[in-house]
């Protein structure tokens, strides 16, 4: 007899926050993992993020399941007009390319797999299922570039993203490559 089928929920807002028990005991593990080392710090600024981000319109968690093992975790919400996230790039951006509405881009701010069910579509899986119904033009995400996370490079341009710039989230932390994906123009209206 086989594993249960993988299964994928999604929460809206607030009802995100509520998802904390089920999400952090990943977390923890997850990134515990090299290159990342999460320490006590890094989980304390994940939780107060987590409880802030939770709180901006049309924030949205995935997780995915394996019976009722949760085996991974999407987490983003569209970038609000007065983000920070394209002025935070070492690169020079456009005003064109870094207009935000909090309806034109996707900012997927985690993205994790357990050990376990890596490389048997699960990311994608949540991936889809985070961008599904939100309607917007794009989407961005942060990601090491450490060779340990040559498999992630490998879905993510497989998924179509380009690396459009990098990052420093801090002094003291690596730099990150700001990845971004556009999404195809879903004609409305047309009739055939």
């Amino acid at each position: 007899m086989g594993s249960p089928p993988i299964t994928v929920e999604r929460w809206e807002g607030l009802e995100c926050a509520a998802q904390l028990d089920v999400v952090l005991p990943m977390y923890k593990e997850i990134w515990a993992e090299p290159p990342y080392c999460e320490g006590t710090k890094g989980i304390a600024d994940f939780v107060d993020r987590f409880a802030q981000e939770v709180r901006l319109p049309r924030a949205r968690l995935v997780v995915a399941r394996c019976g009722d093992l949760p085996v991974g975790y999407a987490f983003g919400y569209p970038l609000p007009s007065d983000t920070g996230w394209w002025k935070a790039m070492e690169e020079e951006t456009t005003a064109e390319f870094s207009a935000e509405t909090g309806e034109r881009t996707l900012g997927i701010v985690e993205l994790a797999v357990r050990a376990g069910w890596r490389r048997q579509g699960v990311a994608a899986r949540m991936h889809a299922h985070l961008l599904e119904g939100l309607g917007v033009e794009r989407v961005t995400l942060a990601m090491r570039p450490d060779p340990e996370a040559a498999p992630a490079h490998a879905a993510y341009a497989a998924w179509g993203y380009r690396q459009v710039g990098h990052w420093r989230p801090a002094e003291d932390e690596p730099v990150s490559h700001i990845m971004l994906l556009t999404l195809p123009v879903v004609a409305q209206g047309v009739g055939r």
